[in-house]
């Protein structure tokens, strides 16, 4: 499994639209930089926002997530409280191969504000915008700057085809538009009883 260089993801961009909308160079500046760079690709996220609070004293549970727990935000720059977290999407919308795997980095210049993001693997036949989690780790409120860049993925090109894709099993995460919040498939051995549910 090798790391892609700009040229591949360039490629497979124009010819497949791997990533839509596409920015072929890196656009820096006076903005946080997003775009093709020498082994990735730098995502923006755009100006939605889901930000925690616990103002209704819930319980986070990812088996039964109570929506609740956010409150919505649309706007140019998200302040994230201190020690908390928000969701955002990313502007661009991806198809990844079912022979590649992508892979979600932090860039340095939130990473050294503080400013944790996270984003799981881009699995292979997987499509859609991401959710992304961004955490302030600090005690004071952080600024999040929408439509600039935010994460870095980088993509992995498997040695051979997988036997069994994310579109193949039907993933609850596919062809995802908005900010989704989690949710568990439940089957019907799995799914809880009446007084589980009260």
């Amino acid at each position: 499994m090798g790391l892609k260089a700009d040229s591949w993801i360039k490629e497979m961009c124009l010819k497949y639209d791997m990533i839509s909308p596409f920015e072929e160079k890196q656009v820096s500046g006076e903005v946080i930089s997003y775009g093709l760079s020498s082994y990735g690709y730098d995502i923006r996220i755009a100006d939605e926002y889901k930000i925690f609070t616990n103002v209704n004293s819930t319980i986070v549970d990812p088996k039964n997530f109570d929506p609740k727990s956010f409150i919505d935000f649309q706007g140019k720059v998200c302040i994230i409280p201190p020690n908390s977290f928000a969701l955002g999407r990313s502007v661009e919308y991806f198809r990844i191969p079912r022979n590649v795997t992508g892979v979600c980095m932090g860039k340095s210049t939130y990473a050294r504000c503080g400013i944790i993001v996270n984003i799981t693997p881009l699995e292979a036949g997987w499509e859609g915008r991401l959710t992304i989690e961004i955490s302030n780790t600090t005690p004071l409120p952080a600024k999040i700057y929408s439509f600039e860049g935010i994460a870095q993925i980088l993509f992995f090109l498997g040695d051979e085809e997988c036997t069994v894709s994310y579109a193949d099993r039907k993933g609850k995460y596919q062809f995802q538009e908005g900010i989704a919040l989690p949710r568990v498939q439940h089957t019907e051995a799995s799914r809880p009883g009446p007084e589980a549910e009260r």
